[in-house]
């Protein structure tokens, strides 16, 4: 089992702090076995199992539990006098108006609560409310290549080849059967689009969903609208309207599919309000959808997993602008900066200046990175290229 150090550190550090502990990712993350690992570390640090509650709504024994009321009964009967009590509540979006549930629990005292959610939709609204400014959200994304490697060992560029064809979501590292793999994936997609879309958004035209996802999936790391994309549909026969296309998109942002970065116009040192692009959050569902085009478009791919990779290390992501020109990522985090194009290979000469011109347009002192699959170092006025597997693998 591969250690989830990031995400664990902030659970360690927020132990017994008086804020409810959010863990939000995609299905099949590792949202309920970071909290199994998290309950055994609290299992070293002395805590009786009679301290920690757990109930996990994708369980059928779990059902009883699905009225907020008796949820909320059934963990205060069981709470310890005068010793704190860990709750961890699993896939809580599952507990309609969970929210009154958990602030309930929350003001008590000697009770430290653990939720995970599938959906974004559960920090909004009246739980926003309840909860303002008492909650600390930890996004997860499936695992980094890092992490991946931590896991399958062996030789490292075996190992990337694997990644970058079948992805991180944990279980599909010990399936050994392609088939197996795909039917894997296959009931992840299934469970997040008739699950986390469909039924919450109550969605009628499924085949027409599956348009607009086929085409965000095939049009990652390119700035799209939603009219464009309703405009495309319409000529292929599937006739639909921007806000349709617009709602879709949100679902998909709000099921953590897609991952959105804005545009940053650097000199007018504004955000842009329109054409962004979208990022997957794991390639492997991109493949699952559209077969081999992942052996194809090798820059598209490498853009998507290094935009994940820059999300894991907490920075904020968006897609820079400068005169007419485009810079893959502007990295940002308290006040620091760093920018990087990302393509495939930049040996060839006019491919590196195409890649490095917008970098030499940017005036300020940021770092600025090239980050490619050339092993040989390469650069100029200060710009370093960097092969990605290396930068990947970065303590």
């Amino acid at each position: 089992m591969v250690q989830r150090k990031q995400y664990m550190e902030k659970l360690k550090k927020t132990k017994d702090m008086k804020m409810i502990k959010v863990v939000t990712g995609v299905r099949r993350c590792g949202k309920s076995t970071l909290l199994l690992m998290f309950r055994d570390y609290l299992r070293e640090c002395g805590i009786k199992d009679n301290q920690i509650i757990s109930v996990n709504f994708e369980d059928v024994a779990s059902e009883p539990l699905l009225d907020y009321r008796k949820l909320h009964e059934y963990i205060t009967e069981q709470l310890v006098p005068e010793k704190m009590t860990y709750i961890f509540l699993d896939e809580i979006q599952n507990v309609p108006q969970f929210q009154k549930a958990v602030d309930s629990l929350f003001i008590k005292e000697n009770v430290d609560v653990y939720i995970t959610g599938s959906n974004a939709q559960m920090l909004s609204g009246e739980l926003a409310t309840l909860l303002s400014g008492r909650y600390i959200e930890i996004s997860m994304l499936p695992l980094s290549f890092a992490e991946y490697y931590e896991l399958v060992g062996g030789d490292r560029r075996d190992a990337w080849n694997s990644y970058y064809r079948n992805g991180g979501f944990p279980y599909t590292a010990v399936i050994g059967d392609e088939d197996i793999r795909k039917d894997y994936l296959t009931g992840i997609y299934n469970t997040v689009l008739l699950k986390d879309i469909v039924s919450r958004k109550r969605i009628n035209d499924i085949p027409l969903l599956e348009s607009v996802i086929k085409f965000l999936f095939d049009n990652v790391g390119n700035i799209v609208s939603s009219k464009k994309i309703a405009d495309s549909l319409t000529s292929y026969g599937r006739k639909t309207t921007s806000v349709t296309v617009e709602n879709y998109i949100e679902a998909l942002t709000e099921a953590f599919v897609l991952y959105k970065a804005a545009r940053y116009d650097i000199k007018g040192k504004q955000h842009l309000k329109s054409l962004e692009k979208y990022y997957l959050v794991d390639v492997s569902l991109r493949r699952l959808l559209l077969g081999d085009k992942n052996a194809t478009d090798i820059g598209h791919i490498l853009e998507n997993i290094v935009y994940l990779e820059l999300v894991r290390r907490g920075y904020t992501v968006s897609i820079g602008k400068v005169e007419d020109k485009e810079i893959d990522f502007i990295a940002e985090s308290g006040g620091d900066r760093i920018y990087y194009q990302v393509a495939a290979s930049i040996l060839d000469p006019s491919t590196f200046e195409r890649e490095i011109a917008p970098l030499k347009k940017v005036s300020d002192h940021y770092p600025k990175f090239i980050l490619s699959m050339d092993e040989i170092p390469m650069g100029e006025d200060g710009i370093k290229q960097v092969n990605i597997v290396d930068f990947l693998l970065e303590v």
